[in-house]
């Protein structure tokens, strides 16, 4: 791994590609993922994922332009500094808070990524181009926002705020519930069949006991 103080402006292009290209990628999954559940929010990560795109396709003309048409295999990961983000986009049906938290910490690391290589550059023109892309990385916030206002109405809020309901009742409660009635009926059933083949008071409350401190352990 390289530090951050010995990469080239080369380099700095080269990783800032890569990086767009990969949140490009990893905003259309997330897109494909709500698209059924929360189609109107499922939009908006499309959107920034085609404005993502568009960033990548305004670096790689200013490294053409300046290095030719051969890109190194540099990436973040091959960077030291750069937080190493876990893979949630790999996990189908996450909750859509997750989804967008996730996305603040990339528009985040991103934001910090431009403004350190800005300050590293001596080419004005790349200079430029990262400090303002460093902008609206930090302004994407607003970006979201935006996005949001225009495919998000209160009709459609109010449906995803349904499925998110719908989604927990099926993900969380509907289950515990289920185990709680597994549970008692997996207590209860010694014990009715230790009354009945003993008819002993204090042997059937061991059995409950002993029941019961099963069931709480399990």
């Amino acid at each position: 791994m390289k530090n951050f103080s010995e990469l080239s402006e080369r380099e700095i292009l080269a990783v800032a590609i890569s990086a767009e290209e990969e949140d490009s990628r990893i905003y259309m999954a997330f897109a494909e993922d709500l698209r059924e559940r929360f189609p109107s929010s499922a939009k908006v990560f499309q959107e920034m994922a085609e404005e993502e795109s568009e960033h990548r396709r305004s670096l790689l003309e200013m490294y053409e332009s300046r290095f030719g048409p051969v890109l190194p295999p540099i990436r973040r990961e091959d960077v030291k500094g750069f937080l190493k983000r876990r893979p949630v986009w790999f996990s189908k049906n996450l909750p859509l808070d997750t989804i967008r938290k996730e996305a603040e910490t990339m528009e985040f690391q991103a934001a910090r990524f431009y403004q350190k290589a800005a300050e590293r550059t001596t080419d004005v023109g790349v200079r430029k181009l990262l400090g303002d892309l460093a902008e609206i990385e930090k302004g994407h916030r607003g970006t979201a926002g935006r996005l949001e206002q225009a495919h998000l109405s209160e009709s459609a809020r109010a449906e995803e705020d349904q499925t998110r309901h719908r989604m927990f009742v099926l993900q969380y409660v509907q289950p515990g519930l289920a185990g709680l009635m597994d549970g008692s009926v997996s207590t209860l059933a010694p014990l009715f069949a230790a009354a009945f083949a003993t008819h002993n008071n204090w042997q059937t409350f061991l059995v409950g006991m002993a029941a019961s401190i099963g069931a709480g352990i399990s």
